[in-house]
């Protein structure tokens, strides 16, 4: 399980590749759209401060590449 107390755009990337998400598959995990994983990806849009607590549930549940 990873801690992340405030994740940035670069870390936000990083995780989604380690994880084998696409911007498509992270999205509908996290119920936003691509698009808005696209913005916090760029800096475009502020990456919310809660995000970090799904993340680490996405990771428990062992990342797409794990479902396959």
């Amino acid at each position: 399980m990873i801690i992340i107390d405030k994740l940035n755009p670069s870390g936000l990337v990083e995780w989604r590749k380690r994880n084998g998400y696409s911007q498509i598959k992270l999205g509908k995990a996290l119920g936003v759209s691509n698009i808005t994983v696209y913005r916090w990806e760029k800096g475009m849009r502020e990456i919310p401060s809660f995000l970090h607590l799904a993340l680490n549930y996405l990771e428990e549940k062992g990342g797409e590449e794990q479902k396959l």
